[in-house]
């Protein structure tokens, strides 16, 4: 695995750091969502870091890896729908 990412177990979440708004934090998502949020990102021009502030600044009272998946869930929901 590439950027300090750790897998938990055989097929579990893959744990990431990230800096949000200067504060070191660890997010863990299954492999299929990191590989969204990769493609999400791309897809807006954004670095990976920069779509989960994104998330993190409308994700309410949800944590954040929740939020990531509602959001991936969303935006393919959205896209199956064009």
């Amino acid at each position: 695995m590439t950027d300090g990412a750790k897998r938990m177990d055989n097929g579990g979440p893959i744990k990431r750091s990230i800096t949000i708004a200067g504060h070191r934090t660890s997010l863990s998502l299954e492999q299929e969502f990191w590989i969204e949020i990769k493609t999400l990102a791309d897809q807006q021009g954004q670095s990976i870091a920069q779509l989960i502030k994104l998330i993190d600044k409308n994700r309410g009272r949800r944590n954040l890896s929740s939020a990531c998946r509602i959001y991936v869930l969303e935006q393919l929901k959205s896209q199956s729908s064009d």
